[in-house]
């Protein structure tokens, strides 16, 4: 692709490239999202959205989004032309960069799209990468994913990432909240997530994450919940997963409708899907 970096496969934004039927669809979802959100969201996540200005309308230019996060925490977010290969996603992260795809989605695709557009990528993600405990969080992993490189464990590590930055679910004030970028820019899920009987909803843990398949073509049958990003980071950074690599690497994956008896469950699934799938 022209203007592509080879080094981090990185290509310009080229934000002047947008057609206003593009800002407009941008709009629609961010207008969508923005009144489903508060008081199921994470105040953190909303938090986000202000202090970083993405109600502004149109598609956020990168440039300016960038300056504004790293200020806070550092980061920056560039332009990708898909899905990169994980020890380069893993790199980014690690250096604090935030790949997102440049496209949005076209009408036909309002509710369900098979690959990450920009409005899952930043809408969903950068809000929280202006927290930082979020963002040391989001380091960390970084820097995990490419040591777990060397244990022949990313798909273990994958799935914290799954049950966490996408499709994650916090503990607030008493209430689960969503935090997840997958389910936070999703309209369908947002409400699936919290609302529906039929995922279970259960503390997260390290191992019983790392243990747990996951469904990439639907609402999920489990979400994970944490007690604070704060707990999450703390897990995350004491946890020496060279050994525990090593000790699931014999344990049988998990079905991800299955609770299991030491499970700390906030619902239990019928497993019963009542809502229709998107995303």
């Amino acid at each position: 692709m022209q203007g592509q970096d080879p080094a981090d496969w990185t290509i310009p934004q080229d934000w002047s490239s947008y057609t206003p039927a593009e800002h407009a669809m941008w709009d629609r979802l961010f207008e969508r999202q923005a009144k489903m959100l508060p008081g199921r969201a994470s105040p953190t996540f909303l938090n986000g959205l202000d202090v970083l200005r993405l109600s502004k309308p149109g598609i956020p230019d990168f440039a300016e989004l960038s300056k504004r996060l790293g200020r806070l925490t550092g980061w920056q977010v560039v332009a990708v032309p898909g899905l990169v290969p994980d020890e380069d996603f893993f790199r980014h992260l690690a250096n604090r960069t935030f790949v997102a795809a440049r496209f949005v989605r076209a009408p036909e695709q309002m509710d369900y799209l098979q690959e990450p557009d920009i409005f899952h990528d930043v809408f969903g993600h950068v809000p929280l990468l202006a927290n930082p405990v979020f963002a040391d969080y989001m380091q960390a992993y970084g820097e995990g994913g490419l040591r777990s490189l060397r244990y022949g464990a990313m798909n273990r590590l994958a799935r914290l990432y799954w049950y966490t930055v996408e499709f994650g679910l916090i503990r607030e004030e008493g209430q689960l909240r969503v935090y997840g970028a997958g389910i936070v820019s999703s309209f369908g899920e947002s409400r699936f997530a919290l609302d529906d009987p039929s995922p279970s909803r259960i503390a997260l843990d390290l191992r019983r994450v790392m243990r747990t398949q996951y469904r990439i073509d639907d609402f999920q049958q489990t979400y994970f919940v944490i007690d604070s990003f704060e707990d999450l980071l703390r897990q995350t950074l004491e946890t020496d997963f060279a050994p525990l690599y090593a000790e699931l690497d014999g344990a049988s994956d998990l079905d991800p409708g299955v609770v299991l008896p030491d499970d700390r469950v906030f619902h239990r699934g019928s497993q019963i899907r009542t809502a229709a799938a998107g995303s």
